[in-house]
């Protein structure tokens, strides 16, 4: 009897719990629908085991699901088994789904390198083989650059003593796992602990990065330039009225904008006088031709001004129309001279730029029709905006060539 009774409880709670894990997860899953229901985007990252990895970007704020895959081969609908005996050149992934509102992508890539060893072709701590290597998969040309850029920063940083080796892939099909594989984490605490601790990735990590290094605030704090558009600028003041799109950074500014409105409005207006192509292409360099005629881009961290740091204006390399300033010039770390905003918006034009298999604002000079480069709500306050530009489609003024190069009325902008 006594044993009945222990079983007929023991069934009833396991029945109990039963539907209580059933009434969370679909609380859960209805949660997660409505999260996807709002506007989001993926990024796609193999860091090693995708059990691990699908943990550490669900951690993120703004991260709605991390889900894991496999991506990288040529094999249709491949399975663990197939992947893990290297027949398939898949790798382990997992793909980030996360609201762009509240986390970068640029953030998630700071994420990534804190959670993986960079310097290791081989695999992933415990876990050895092709599978298992770090990459980054780009879904557009816009990824590519922000992962090439956060690349190069990080091997330029020290941190670490061998060359960084994780791979910067285009995207291919993404493939989800064996449903047993997701949230692995959550669904299988004991057994994924117990791998994590004894796979050597906890103890790498702590050592490598201090424990606040580790925490998503650190990346808020060190890169201030990567946060979203919606947490760096309000669009409106709080009476509701909508703010200046370039405020002035302090009084001081104020008077010298306001004084060099005044000298534009009494100096001569600028005549642009365009030449015909057969003298443009005598005139320019290849690269200038390509870049301003052939809507180009030019290669970043190899081009004339893109860590220039001398006072003085950009003006238009064919028509020699102003620009952009030098006090509004800031590192971005993309490689290309990035400004927050134009000296004299009347030259800048904006056009939407379909080419890629996205959308993107181009940037053009309006006189000469030279493309200039493309503008992103990713820049620094004041303005949130990022003019990212090709070095080749302008020439650059120093404040002490202004004078005599006609551009005088621009030399308050520096005193």
């Amino acid at each position: 009897m006594k044993t009945l009774i222990i079983t007929i409880l023991s069934l009833t709670l396991v029945l109990i719990g039963g539907l209580q894990v059933q009434s969370k997860s679909m609380d859960e899953g209805k949660a997660k629908q409505d999260d996807m229901a709002m506007a989001t985007e993926t990024a796609v990252f193999a860091g090693g085991c995708f059990w691990c990895t699908e943990s550490d970007f669900e951690k993120v704020p703004g991260v709605s699901e991390a889900i894991s895959g496999y991506t990288g081969g040529k094999e249709v609908n491949p399975t663990y088994e197939q992947v893990s005996a290297h027949a398939t050149g898949h790798v382990e992934a997992v793909k980030v789904i996360y609201d762009p509102a509240k986390v970068s992508y640029g953030q998630l890539v700071e994420w990534f390198w804190r959670h993986v060893d960079p310097t290791d072709a081989g695999g992933q701590f415990v876990d050895r083989g092709a599978q298992y290597r770090s990459a980054i998969f780009y879904a557009d040309q816009e990824q590519k650059r922000i992962a090439e850029a956060s690349k190069q920063r990080l091997a330029a940083s020290g941190r670490f003593k061998k060359p960084i080796v994780t791979e910067i892939l285009p995207l291919g099909p993404f493939y989800t796992a064996e449903e047993y594989h997701q949230d692995y984490y959550s669904t299988n605490p004991v057994r994924y602990h117990w791998y994590r601790s004894g796979s050597g990735r906890n103890q790498f990590l702590e050592k490598t990065w201090d424990k606040q290094d580790r925490e998503f605030e650190a990346i808020e704090r060190e890169f201030p330039e990567l946060k979203p558009m919606a947490s760096q600028s309000m669009k409106h003041d709080d009476t509701g009225m909508k703010a200046d799109a370039m405020p002035m950074k302090s009084e001081s500014d104020k008077m010298k904008h306001d004084d060099m409105k005044m000298d534009q409005a009494m100096a001569p207006k600028r005549k642009y006088v365009i030449p015909p192509d057969q003298e443009l292409r005598s005139r320019l360099t290849p690269l200038q031709y390509e870049v301003t005629r052939k809507d180009g881009t030019e290669p970043a961290f190899s081009n004339t001004y893109w860590n220039n740091h001398e006072p003085g204006i950009y003006v238009d390399v064919i028509s020699g129309e102003p620009l952009f300033s030098s006090t509004d010039k800031y590192e971005s770390g993309t490689g290309w001279p990035s400004f927050t905003r134009p000296l004299e918006p009347d030259n800048i034009v904006e056009k939407v730029d379909r080419s890629f298999f996205m959308v993107r604002t181009e940037v053009r000079s309006k006189h000469a029709d030279s493309h200039l480069g493309h503008l992103f709500d990713d820049g620094p306050p004041p303005t949130g905006q990022r003019y990212c530009m090709n070095s080749a489609a302008m020439r650059f003024i120093a404040k002490a060539d202004l004078e005599k190069e006609g551009y005088g009325e621009y030399l308050k902008l520096f005193k």
